[in-house]
């Protein structure tokens, strides 16, 4: 019988059925909650909209239908040109870096991995610095930029893979300690590049992006984060009990037929990928893929087929609920979404820390 046979054929202990219950509730009104907060995200801005007229625009835009009035021309222009691909993106952004924190989470067993332990958002950022220091990005517009993020992004998971290698035993310390040093070095050529560059508008594009904003949103970049959500969520759900058994130990996870190793590359690379594909439209947001799975795990538990659906729906909402606020709290002017990440996350990091030392 092969390996992954034998995980597949692992049962985990029984649930109570209180407990099961409560998690089923919680995602179901979890799930309830990501339309009415799309549509919140979409109405609320500069130019107000009821959500009775978000949801009009919303309904014609779906069907092809022409505003009649010169109000509902405006709020067609802002619904379907502004604002709601930017919230869409904002919720498959948050799921993505909740989704991956909660996997990591489990596969380095450390409560402090988050998203970016691999080096993926210290690649991105090298790849549009590059893309924006060279003017390609303002040829090429975002999606020049986007690319360029994409691609370095994707070099940075190569450099690590190639680190740790192919034969080698992956253990949880040696992807953290590949992943940190990796992650380093790249950040310092971005600096680099930042010291060296000339152009301050560049240096001004380059600081923006690195401190992650959902401001040049566009539906194009929607289908590659949507299908980065979809797919990431979709091959760990299927991992679940093999996750649930690497937290237990490497030792646990093989007596259960479970390679720990493989199972930690895999991780890795499926998570670095949809981190790729978020952080190439988003910048550098962090605080949602560390602080979003302790939140989770206090609501449904530690069971990963439970636990991350929990995380992807809680990453999204909150995340379209900080870019609403970053936007409005000092309109006209727009705080970086990764700034008021972090303001927001630290006393939650802080309240989470206090509450398990009480407990311990």
């Amino acid at each position: 019988m092969t390996v992954e046979a034998s995980a597949a054929n692992v049962k985990p202990a029984p649930r109570p059925p209180r407990r099961r219950g409560r998690a089923v509730t919680v995602i179901a009104l979890l799930v309830t909650a990501v339309p009415a907060v799309l549509v919140l995200g979409i109405a609320i801005g500069q130019v107000v909209l009821p959500p009775a007229d978000v949801v009009d625009a919303l309904a014609r835009g779906a069907i092809g239908q022409t505003a009649a009035t010169d109000t509902a021309r405006l709020a067609d222009t802002v619904v379907w040109q502004l604002r709601a691909p930017r919230a869409l993106l904002g919720f498959c952004v948050g799921a993505i870096l909740a989704l991956s924190g909660a996997a990591l989470q489990a596969v380095v067993r450390n409560d402090l991995a988050d998203p970016y332990l691999l080096g993926i958002t210290s690649g991105a950022s090298l790849g549009a610095a590059t893309v924006i220091a060279l003017g390609i990005g303002a040829l090429a517009g975002t999606i020049g930029t986007s690319g360029g993020a994409f691609l370095g992004a994707l070099l940075a998971l190569a450099i690590v893979l190639a680190l740790v290698g192919p034969r080698r035993r992956l253990g949880s310390g040696r992807l953290v300690l590949a992943g940190l040093a990796v992650g380093y070095a790249l950040s310092a050529v971005t600096n680099l590049i930042v010291v060296l560059s000339d152009n301050r508008d560049a240096i001004r594009a380059i600081t923006f992006w690195m401190l992650g904003s959902l401001g040049q949103a566009a539906w194009d970049d929607l289908p590659l984060v949507a299908s980065a959500l979809v797919a990431g969520l979709g091959v760990l759900l299927m991992w679940g009990r093999r996750l649930d058994a690497i937290g237990l130990g490497d030792d646990v996870a093989r007596s259960l037929g479970s390679d720990p190793d493989r199972l930690r590359r895999d991780v890795a690379i499926v998570t670095a990928v949809a981190i790729a594909a978020a952080v190439a439209v988003s910048g550098a947001i962090g605080f949602v893929g560390l602080v979003v799975p302790h939140l989770a795990r206090g609501l449904v538990g530690a069971t990963h087929r439970l636990l991350l659906p929990t995380s992807a729906l809680l990453g999204g909402i909150l995340l379209v609920a900080a870019d609403t606020l970053a936007r409005t709290v000092l309109a006209p002017r727009e705080i970086p979404l990764g700034i008021l990440t972090a303001l927001l996350g630290t006393p939650l990091l802080l309240l989470l820390i206090a509450r398990r030392t009480r407990d311990a």
